[in-house]
């Protein structure tokens, strides 16, 4: 049987290494979220005004590449608005 990659041994999902996987803090643990660079620089694109936009379209873009578990919503968009900001910054 050919290697089909590391998944996690509790949730079953991938392991967080790679070159497209990025461990951010949410809501204090480390975790890892696939495309994060590629959803950072797309949404800074759209040079969006509103808070609350980025944080929709963060979100709609981190669930199409990420499972985001419906409690966890809101720790993950403060996570992501971290990066963010901190990816906007860096464009400065």
């Amino acid at each position: 049987m050919p290697d089909e990659g590391r998944y996690c041994t509790i949730c079953g999902g991938v392991v967080p290494e790679g070159p497209e996987i990025r461990t951010v803090l949410v809501d204090g643990k480390a975790t890892g979220i696939d495309q994060l660079d590629r959803i950072l620089c797309d949404v800074l694109d759209l040079h969006l005004a509103d808070e609350g936009q980025v944080r929709e379209e963060l979100l709609t873009r981190v669930k199409a590449f990420n499972y985001v578990p419906t409690k966890k919503t809101d720790a993950y968009a403060d996570a992501l608005m971290a990066e963010y900001r901190q990816a906007s910054a860096g464009r400065k």
